[in-house]
């Protein structure tokens, strides 16, 4: 990890790497100072900046910056957030509860569930109703649902952060179990 980020690699892109909750716990790990991360930072943009084309480092224009947060406001559903990538198109025509990139608020699960609650019903309905291609419509919205319920139960039973301490050295080691002469 260290000389990751002594060649470079920005500290925030190795904590992830290393699955690091906080940024401090990857500079715990990498022995060089805060000076060094920053001069070695600013020469890898220097070389990256190099090898890519100049018109990707230009200033945003008031328009571009405006719909880049407009993307965020958009972002914002009433399940949670939306995970998709910068100017890619929603391929689920918005419906959010069979996206695997809805990211759900622990707070809406009540939400989710009463939408649970209510697939079920429209499911039933479509059933004696004979409409077929909505009963299979339902049933995959309605297992998207109960995945993202599960998923959330279970979340919700894990501690939300994992404490690894500090790496430490016993006192023996380093030292040979074996007798001198042997």
């Amino acid at each position: 990890m260290t000389d990751a980020i002594r060649s470079g690699l920005p500290p925030h892109i190795a904590a992830k790497i290393c699955g690091h909750a906080a940024l401090d716990t990857t500079m715990g790990y990498a022995a060089i100072y805060p000076e060094d991360v920053i001069s070695h930072h600013r020469a890898f943009i220097a070389r990256r900046r190099t090898e890519r084309p100049s018109e990707e480092y230009r200033e945003l224009t008031a328009t571009e910056w405006d719909e880049f947060l407009a993307h965020f406001e958009l972002r914002k559903v009433a399940l949670g957030t939306c995970g998709r990538d910068y100017a890619t198109p929603c391929q689920h025509e918005n419906a959010c509860v069979r996206c695997p990139l809805l990211l759900v608020d622990p707070a809406q699960m009540p939400r989710l569930q009463e939408i649970h609650t209510n697939l079920i019903d429209r499911l039933q309905e479509a059933k004696v109703q004979g409409w077929l291609g909505e009963v299979a419509a339902i049933e995959t919205t309605l297992a998207a649902a109960a995945q993202k319920l599960q998923a959330m139960r279970e979340r919700a039973t894990q501690p939300s952060t994992v404490h690894l301490g500090m790496p430490d050295f016993r006192r023996d080691t380093g030292r040979s179990s074996a007798k001198p002469g042997e």
